[in-house]
């Protein structure tokens, strides 16, 4: 399977994802955000985490004018799979992609720890390998983590499962680390292509970094 992975001047993240990717069998390829063009036979794009143009602005802002985006984008509509994953995520959102935006924590302060997450919605390519129900333990790293979308938006979301992570407890409790509104973790696309979650499963792939509960995630995609 090729996998490519953006990188943009400030993200930080695209080693690891490279090494989560390569770890459960799959090709990968860093691709710069300068080239307006994606490598023939792309399987998968990943925006990774980071902080892109040093999140001036807000975050991920200036990283959605990037020619790469151009690219991403036309690849998901044209029914190509795209992740993006914390400033990833972002992107998405600022590109789109996905609906919403991303605000500030709520308590303004940079979170950075293992956050307990449940599976919502495993019915799409990134969850499959995971029940309904299921409570993960998955880094979080990020300043600008708020999801928001207008009230009369958000049972659409719900309706149409593109809501398919949220923050709990470890026994799947609430619990809000950044004030997110229904405390969402991940959403997807209506169509169930596109994929942005601000915690990082590629962190969380071997049980000496604390948790391998990255791993099933990602192999999600694989064929």
């Amino acid at each position: 399977m090729k996998i490519v992975v953006a990188v943009f001047p400030g993200t930080n993240c695209e080693i690891d994802t490279k090494y989560a990717f390569e770890k459960i069998g799959c090709d990968v390829e860093l691709v710069f955000h300068k080239i307006d063009t994606l490598p023939k036979k792309t399987d998968l794009v990943v925006l990774p985490g980071g902080f892109s143009y040093g999140d001036y602005l807000r975050s991920a802002a200036i990283a959605r004018f990037s020619p790469i985006m151009k690219a991403v984008i036309e690849f998901a509509n044209r029914g190509g799979q795209v992740l993006g994953i914390c400033n990833g995520f972002q992107m998405l959102l600022e590109a789109n992609l996905l609906p919403g935006a991303m605000k500030r924590n709520q308590k303004t302060h940079f979170i950075s720890k293992y956050q307990h997450l449940k599976v919502i919605n495993n019915n799409n390519t990134f969850l499959k390998k995971l029940k309904v129900g299921d409570i993960l333990n998955i880094p979080i790293a990020h300043g600008e983590g708020n999801y928001f979308i207008s009230e009369d938006k958000i049972k659409d979301l719900y309706d149409s499962e593109q809501v398919i992570l949220e923050y709990c407890d470890s026994v799947g409790n609430i619990e809000n680390p950044n004030g997110s509104l229904s405390q969402i973790a991940g959403l997807c696309n209506k169509n169930k292509n596109v994929f942005g979650l601000m915690p990082h499963p590629e962190r969380a792939i071997e049980g000496i970094l604390g948790s391998s509960d990255g791993v099933k995630m990602l192999e999600g995609f694989l064929k």
